[in-house]
């Protein structure tokens, strides 16, 4: 079965879903071009939403994919807190910002039953996890709803854990990919590779579809994840410049500069590894640093600095996800793109 027989979508290509950096209208204009277009929830109040999600029903009647992390909020950690608090103090004096009075929050949900209530209300035709799948209870009443259900794997161990839980589809991440890795069974990142070195591999693993994710940025890109076996391209840094994102200034500029040459995997900025163009943060504490406090609590420490320093016009300390390829970042219409990456 083709992924657009199993998802009712007329092109093999889904938009990666991008927290922070895209709502409603991407998903919207993608679904709409005939891909299948994603709203990430992991950063949403339950009103953001429910709000995006209304507006997507009230703008397209094509199917779309609701994505949400899976992780297993930490333990606070107050003396790992303080000494990456510490760590950080001279930029802190720099912008004039009090320490004392930065607040400590997760900044990112997983999915519960709270959140499974309120998509009750929806029954997406498409849910998609990171970081593995929620508990079974949960994942029940996703298939209760007829939702097809996707998850990431970064090695085959993922992808044939997933496909023993019963997902649709699998997304094979390879490392190239912008954002968090979806690395779920360890945290080794040894284990992480390549797209065109991981795709086949789980490819000739495991029986279920599987979807390419990484380093992809045109149509000869998505030829080629075909060519291996992949089902459909998942798309995410290409579609940065479109209108549709929020992409913020600083980080539009960044994409079209020399910066973007040069990205990493950070856990500075989250907690948890994830790839971007490095900033003045990753290169002065190291792109992954064991202080940082644990996913996603890292956010809220470094929330009050990127705030000023964008207020500034300097992405010195914000996240600016991207993967290893930005050539297909263009400033057209996310619809335009949808079809050129799949050579309409």
């Amino acid at each position: 079965m083709t992924l657009q027989e199993l998802l009712g979508i007329e092109l093999p290509l889904i938009q990666a879903p991008m927290a922070g950096v895209q709502g409603s209208a991407l998903a919207i204009a993608v679904s709409n071009a005939g891909g299948l277009g994603s709203l990430p929830c992991a950063m949403l109040a339950p009103e953001a939403q429910r709000a995006e999600l209304e507006t997507i029903r009230a703008q397209t009647a094509r199917p779309y994919n609701v994505n949400f992390f899976c992780h297993r909020p930490p333990e606070p950690d107050a003396a790992r807190e303080g000494a990456w608090r510490a760590a950080l103090a001279t930029y802190y004096a720099e912008y004039g910002i009090d320490a004392a009075t930065i607040p400590t929050g997760p900044g990112r949900r997983p999915f519960d039953a709270s959140a499974a209530e309120l998509l009750a209300e929806f029954k997406p035709p498409v849910v998609s996890f990171h970081f593995g799948l929620p508990d079974e209870t949960l994942l029940a009443r996703v298939r209760g709803w007829g939702s097809k259900i996707l998850s990431s794997a970064t090695t085959v161990d993922e992808a044939r854990w997933l496909e023993a839980r019963g997902v649709d589809a699998i997304i094979a991440q390879g490392l190239e990919a912008g954002g968090h890795r979806g690395i779920f069974l360890s945290e080794d990142l040894s284990t992480q590779v390549g797209t065109f070195a991981l795709l086949p591999q789980i490819v000739r693993a495991v029986k279920v579809p599987v979807i390419a994710a990484g380093g992809i940025a045109d149509a000869a890109g998505v030829r080629a994840v075909l060519s291996l076996g992949a089902v459909a391209a998942q798309v995410g840094t290409a579609y940065l410049l479109c209108p549709e994102a929020r992409t913020s200034a600083v980080h539009r500029a960044a994409l079209q500069g020399e910066a973007a040459r040069h990205t990493a995997l950070t856990n500075l900025y989250t907690g948890r590894p994830a790839r971007g163009i490095l900033t003045r943060l990753m290169r002065e504490q190291g792109p992954l640093n064991a202080m940082a406090p644990a996913f996603p609590l890292a956010a809220a420490v470094v929330a009050p600095l990127r705030a000023q320093a964008e207020a500034a016009g300097s992405g010195d300390f914000s996240p600016l996800w991207a993967g290893q390829n930005t050539s297909g970042c263009r400033a057209v219409p996310a619809a335009q793109l949808t079809r050129e990456l799949v050579g309409r």
